[in-house]
């Protein structure tokens, strides 16, 4: 004798059979539902941010100020170079004469 009757289904295999079925249906309407939404955000082309013209004229000035002072700085610092070999070659008074006379004697 068979454990059930003939034409008898178990309500927990109809249940099982139902879940299979709904999950099915869900995912082959929910992954063309899911790709559109992401294509939607994520391949939309950036937009660009917008400056008005008041922010735009300054960092405009901001830009320049820095360049000023960019060129001071160089200039400060050649100073500063030219500063130091001078005391450099003040301090070391053997080296400059000795360059000396050797320069004279080739001219000679």
């Amino acid at each position: 004798m068979p454990p059930f009757p003939p034409g008898f289904i178990p309500p927990e295999a109809v249940s099982i059979v139902q879940s299979f079925f709904i999950t099915i249906a869900v995912i082959a309407l929910g992954i063309p539902i899911i790709r559109a939404l992401t294509r939607r955000f994520v391949d939309r082309p950036p937009v660009a941010p917008s400056i008005s013209g008041d922010v735009q004229d300054r960092l405009e000035r901001i830009e320049q100020a820095v360049d000023t002072i960019a060129i001071e700085v160089e200039r400060i610092s050649e100073g500063q170079r030219f500063t130091t070999k001078l005391l450099a070659e003040r301090n070391n008074p053997t080296q400059s004469s000795v360059a000396k006379p050797d320069a004279a004697n080739g001219a000679s």
